[in-house]
């Protein structure tokens, strides 16, 4: 059951005696997405949930954010089931989520009716508080999200999403508060997402905005830079109402600051939060005991660079963790050094999801591509487009040319684009993998993850599809791995990528090819010697060849021949195929398909025009789609759709045209 909806002590301004001050905990959420790139699982949380409920905390974050998708993704969890799990055990205390506004829990806009039903859902399981925020501070994004709240009864927290830009002033914070009180939140957060408020600062906004708007103020730090305990301090002499904490265990770093420590900070003065130490004792016990192996090693514990680049914790994590993938972890301070010239080109957005993610994987690209903007993801093109909403500042002129062409921002609310997801959702779904309404939910915000989660759930026991093998970066080896005619079955993937190499003689005016690989040696040709017709250019070509090709493989001398025929008498010259190979840009899962019940992008023997997608690779929550740079025909596509695929990877085989 929900706890009464009772309103955060309120000092007023100019008051003279300040109430104690409130502490939440985000131990259950922000902290260990900060630190541990949000693995904790639900069965981390249960034991300790009812010391967490009588410590006495205004609130726990304990859903939202990253969390959502991730129980999904990465821990075979239903995270509604999460949800009602905690409400179950935590009888006391306000349960509260970050709510990305219309973001929803994903990294792009989501219609309306979407937003809807997902808060209401939320509500009805047992949330009490909603943190809604917009990467972009964008009221338009925040409008629907704080409507629904309100329609459900809840608390509505509005949010002031903090950054370091010429644009970010106090008036300009203040502007943002006022559009929002008038949407009717109840509160107010200031979110430094990345640890970048200084203690002058903290205290100057937090005494604007009590003096200005007249709202509870909440405020949010990570400590990432080692300001946030000062920050804390100076705030709360402004009269700041609550402060963002997590259990000692999940502490610092890029995590939020330690409630022990500023329980200890304050004890003794009017704003002694007076919280149950020996509950805190036993919360701190149990999550010392589950964090061996669990954080994310982090260079240093303090982050001066943090100033500049304006990394929040969740994504500071995450991103060594993605740049490690890529075999790419020496190239950190690179990144580092390209995010604020990323920021700056997008309009100096706030970096916080999915912003963060929009720009610091932007800033991958530019780094491992070794030209900026030479490769562009979805999402940021996107968010050129406007389609996250009004950045901060214009996006710089010749990098919006550069990604959108002739092509002019949208206008408007961002989400008026778009059409109802639900029904869509209802519809695709298959009845046979839905246990709960909230299924459809899950399934209109994540798609593919949640389908492979559903699937899962029905048969945990079901042995996972055969991977193969990465391909080996050259095209020949990238082709198959033959040994010899007999020795595969039809079905076999060697035998398909034979086939690859087939029909490129059988389509092209070669008569002779030949690949070795270790000991083994495949000669392909021609039986009748004479070259084939070149294809039509705008015509997918036939899938059998005119001639059946003679297939022989030869073998070392130590081994005996399997088939051997002799050459015929005057072979011409060898001469290669003009195929290129379209490479993975990173470490990640590969997509043929926008969503699972759409069409393939491409398919062998289709021919594409240059900026044409061929797939996707979904890499640090973004979809990265992989365009075709030259006019060409599809020879081969060498991935399955929704296999995971490393740096470097072929994925398809083209013939520029």
């Amino acid at each position: 059951m929900a706890r009464e909806n009772k309103p955060i002590p309120d000092a007023g301004s100019g008051s003279s005696t300040l109430p104690p001050i409130r502490l939440t905990d985000t131990t259950l959420r922000d902290a260990h997405q900060s630190l541990w790139a949000t693995r904790m699982k639900t069965a981390d949380m249960l034991p300790v949930l009812e010391h967490l409920d009588k410590v006495g905390y205004w609130s726990l974050e304990m859903w939202g954010g990253a969390t959502f998708d991730v129980c999904l993704r990465y821990l075979n969890e239903d995270p509604w089931e999460r949800l009602s799990e905690i409400r179950k055990r935590v009888k006391q205390t306000r349960l509260q989520m970050l709510l990305r506004g219309q973001n929803v829990v994903g990294y792009k806009n989501y219609p309306d009716d979407v937003l809807e039903e997902f808060v209401a859902e939320s509500a009805e399981r047992g949330l009490d508080v909603y943190r809604v925020f917009d990467a972009l501070n964008d009221a338009r994004n925040l409008e629907r999200a704080i409507e629904y709240v309100k329609k459900a009864g809840k608390h509505a927290q509005g949010t002031l999403c903090y950054a370091i830009s010429p644009v970010h002033t106090i008036e300009y914070y203040l502007a943002r508060a006022r559009e929002q009180q008038e949407m009717g939140i109840d509160s107010i957060c200031i979110k430094d997402m990345a640890g970048i408020i200084s203690p002058s600062m903290a205290y100057d906004l937090v005494r604007a905005l009590k003096e200005t708007i007249g709202l509870p103020v909440q405020l949010h730090c990570h400590a990432s830079s080692g300001m946030a305990v000062a920050a804390y301090l100076k705030a709360a002499e402004a009269g700041v109402d609550v402060i963002d904490t997590a259990a000692a265990p999940l502490a610092f770093m890029t995590s939020q600051p330690a409630a022990e420590s500023m329980v200890a900070s304050f004890a003794g003065t009017a704003r002694d939060p007076k919280l149950d130490m020996a509950e805190m004792e036993a919360v701190e016990e149990h999550f010392e005991k589950v964090s061996a192996g669990q954080c994310v090693t982090l260079p240093k514990v303090v982050d001066s660079m943090v100033i500049i680049h304006q990394i929040p914790g969740g994504m500071a994590s995450n991103l060594q963790s993605q740049l490690k993938e890529q075999k790419a972890e020496d190239r950190l301070r690179e990144v580092l050094e390209e995010v604020p010239r990323v920021r700056e080109d997008l309009g100096f957005p706030p970096l916080v999801t999915p912003t963060s993610q929009i720009v610091g994987v932007q800033a991958v690209h530019n780094v491992l591509a070794g030209e900026r903007y030479k490769r562009v993801t979805r999402e940021t093109k996107d968010y050129v487009r406007g389609l996250y909403g009004r950045p901060p500042a214009p996006v710089r002129e010749a990098v919006a040319a550069k990604i959108l062409g002739d092509e002019k921002p949208i206008k408007g609310r961002p989400a008026d684009q778009l059409e109802p997801g639900m029904p869509r959702a209802r519809k695709e779904l298959s009845k046979d993998l839905v246990k709960n309404d909230s299924d459809y939910i899950s399934y209109a915000i994540f798609p593919e993850v949640s389908l492979k989660f559903f699937q899962w759930r029905k048969n945990p026991n079901a042995p996972e599809p055969e991977k193969k093998p990465a391909a080996a970066p050259a095209q020949a080896q990238a082709q198959a791995q033959v040994q010899t005619k007999q020795a595969a079955p039809p079905e076999d993937l060697q035998v398909r990528r034979l086939r690859g190499l087939i029909e490129l003689v059988a389509t092209h005016s070669v008569t002779d090819f030949e690949w070795e690989h270790e000991d083994e040696k495949v000669r392909i040709r021609r039986g009748s010697g004479e070259p084939a017709p070149a294809p039509a250019r705008h015509a997918a070509p036939a899938l059998q060849p005119a001639a059946e090709p003679v297939l022989v493989a030869e073998q070392p001398a130590s081994q005996p021949a399997v088939q051997a025929a002799p050459p015929p008498a005057a072979q011409p010259a060898p001469a290669a195929a003009n195929t290129e190979e379209v490479t993975s840009p990173m470490v990640g899962t590969f997509y043929l398909r926008a969503r699972p019940e759409a069409p393939p992008f491409i398919k062998q023997g289709d021919t594409v025009d240059p900026g044409q997608t061929l797939c996707i690779v979904e890499a640090m929550k973004l979809m990265n789609e992989i365009q075709a740079e030259k006019k060409c025909r599809i020879v081969d596509i060498l991935v399955e759709d929704g296999e995971s695929v490393e740096y470097g990877q072929p994925l398809v085989i083209v013939e520029p045209l």
